[in-house]
């Protein structure tokens, strides 16, 4: 058995430990244990790197997905649209559903059409909606989203009113259930492709903004601010692996 004082610092290195990685349920584990990760700080920079997330969900024995805006503050992803959106009159009963972020990174080109593939970043949660009531909560999961698609962009915008409020779901689903899977490196070859004349290597892909535009702009103009010209400043979509790395996760 063993003592009391020699458990402590174990006990706290477990915790520490379970807390960087969410638990691997058979909902959530990735068959190829090569590319699997349930590291918490991976599933989050994905998920707040990907300009939207898929939602995927059931409705009267019918599949569903859908492509939305969402913003994450901790543990929980927020979601907002219209009241009388298909998704939502769903999401507002408490469903169970699967959320999925994927960043492209690169076109993986092999000498073999068999092992062409791509170089990614996807992140997956299961979670059980929950319409937000609280005012306080609904309008700091509104603000998530704004600051998710232009960081300072809250402050600077008219906020939404009352009215407009009510026209507006506002929908919680806590990260509890969450992996994420990652391809990087160069191809696969076969040995007996490699003297094959055919190119082989990686075609990065990076998510990048263009030039803004007020053409048909109504309204009084104003000159840009610092925190958009900030975001056109980086151009494409964040940091992370995209098309090197040690070759760990190939396949």
């Amino acid at each position: 058995m063993t003592r009391s004082g020699a458990a402590g610092p174990a006990s706290a290195r477990e915790t520490s430990s379970a807390a960087r990685t969410y638990p691997v349920t058979e909902r959530t584990e990735v068959r190829r244990a090569d590319r699997a990760s349930y590291d918490r700080e991976l599933v989050h920079a994905i998920l707040d790197e990907a300009r939207l997330v898929h939602v995927a969900f059931v409705l009267d024995g019918t599949p569903f997905v859908v492509p939305m805006l969402h913003g994450r503050i901790g543990e929980i992803l927020y979601l907002h649209g219209l009241p009388a959106a298909r998704l939502f009159r769903h999401l507002r009963t408490g469903p169970e559903v699967c959320v999925e972020a994927t960043l492209l990174d690169g076109l993986v080109m092999a000498r073999s059409s068999f092992h062409h593939s791509l170089n990614f970043r996807s992140a997956m949660v299961v979670g059980r909606a929950r319409l937000v009531r609280d005012h306080a909560e609904k309008l700091a999961g509104l603000e998530a989203v704004v600051e998710h698609v232009a960081p300072g962009r809250w402050a600077d915008a008219r906020r939404p009113s009352g009215p407009e409020l009510r026209q507006t779901h506002v929908v919680a689903i806590p990260i509890e259930e969450a992996s994420a899977k990652v391809r990087i490196g160069p191809p696969v070859e076969d040995p007996g492709d490699l003297e094959l004349p055919v190119w082989s290597g990686v075609i990065p892909v990076r998510l990048s903004l263009g030039e803004p535009s007020t053409e048909g702009a109504a309204g009084v103009p104003a000159p840009m601010p610092a925190y958009l010209a900030e975001l056109l400043a980086r151009r494409d979509g964040g940091a992370g692996t995209r098309d090197g790395g040690d070759g760990a996760n190939r396949g």
